[in-house]
């Protein structure tokens, strides 16, 4: 089964130097049935993308809370076995954990498939988000358009023997 980490660049950085995504467990994003019910779509691949979006926003999260963290969203794409990967059945409804799963261990780095990241051009708009997930959590329109500004920018592709030139 495939699930997304959400993580930052220095998240980054303490997995590559440990050699694993830990410890467990880890909140990560995958195509559960209630993503499925949600997205009203069969393709594995658009399914995939909304779950990949969704650790995304959670990468954004993670950086609002640390003021010294770069501006720059972080997912790392790993396989598990299935079963792996577990939905919480009490939030199996509740649109803010949409396609939202924990992994009981640590996983190894070495299993990821792929490290997703923002481009340095996102940054401000990431930056901005950051500042305003507060306020649209509240309800406010403008905060929320801001923080849709930083959703536009799609998340980069990278190979796990990358991670060295993103975190240096």
């Amino acid at each position: 089964m495939r699930v997304y980490v959400p993580l930052t660049l220095s998240g980054l950085a303490e997995a590559h130097s440990a050699g694993l995504l830990g410890p467990g467990p880890l909140t990560a994003y995958a195509v559960t049935p209630g993503l499925r019910e949600w997205y009203v779509s069969d393709d594995i691949e658009e399914l995939e993308y909304a779950a990949l979006s969704r650790a995304a926003s959670a990468s954004l999260r993670l950086i609002a809370a640390r003021p010294d963290e770069p501006r720059r969203r972080v997912v790392v794409a790993v396989d598990v076995p299935d079963g792996a990967a577990v939905a919480d059945p009490d939030h199996v409804l509740d649109a803010s954990s949409l396609g939202e799963v924990r992994v009981a261990e640590a996983v190894t780095l070495a299993k990821a498939a792929a490290v997703h990241v923002d481009s340095d051009d996102a940054e401000k708009d990431v930056a901005a988000a950051a500042a305003a997930l507060g306020a649209a959590d509240l309800g406010d329109d403008d905060a929320q358009f801001t923080v849709d500004g930083a959703e536009d920018h799609e998340l980069l592709w990278f190979g796990v023997q990358e991670i060295p030139g993103l975190i240096g």
